[in-house]
């Protein structure tokens, strides 16, 4: 059974001109305006569609999907690259593009509550190493590392 380790939240990055002047998640539904999500079934994917599900937005958005990318770093070089007006992407990966990209929070109540597992699987072949490994990732120091990296605090 795993544990959660860690946390993470969706949000909306926009190229730090915006030049669609894009101010909450609502806007991505004007007409024009060009988004870039990854793909359904890529994790990041999935999340996005609850959140525009959630908000009520999904017809209105995804009429402005102009990709659909496979993973979120591509959606990170679509916004930095001026390539689309706005994407969906963990805020973890929006700090390292800060420079390059504003952030738009998504609602707290369409927050999808991203958890991320942590467990020794039982085929391992070192499962001292790997409860050792764990037993780092939920100490305090692992904890202090990842919040480091933007990682929210596990519930």
């Amino acid at each position: 059974m795993p544990s959660f380790f860690d946390c993470n939240k969706l949000v909306v990055i926009v190229p730090k001109r915006n030049p669609a002047k894009i101010r909450r998640v609502s806007d991505l539904g004007r007409n024009g305006v060009k988004v870039v999500i990854a793909q359904q079934g890529v994790p990041v994917g999935s999340y996005t569609i609850q959140v525009l599900k959630a908000l009520g937005l999904y017809d209105q958005v995804m009429a402005n999907v102009v990709s659909k990318e496979t993973d979120v770093r591509e959606v990170l070089a679509k916004i930095v690259l001026d390539e689309a007006d706005a994407g969906f992407v963990y805020a973890t990966d929006a700090r390292f593009v800060a420079g390059d990209v504003k952030v738009i929070k998504i609602p707290a109540s369409a927050e999808p509550g991203i958890q991320y597992g942590i467990c020794v699987v039982t085929s391992t072949s070192h499962p001292a190493a790997a409860r050792a490994f764990v037993k780092h990732v939920l100490s305090k120091a692992g904890q202090k590392k990842l919040r480091a990296f933007g990682f929210l605090p596990r519930r």
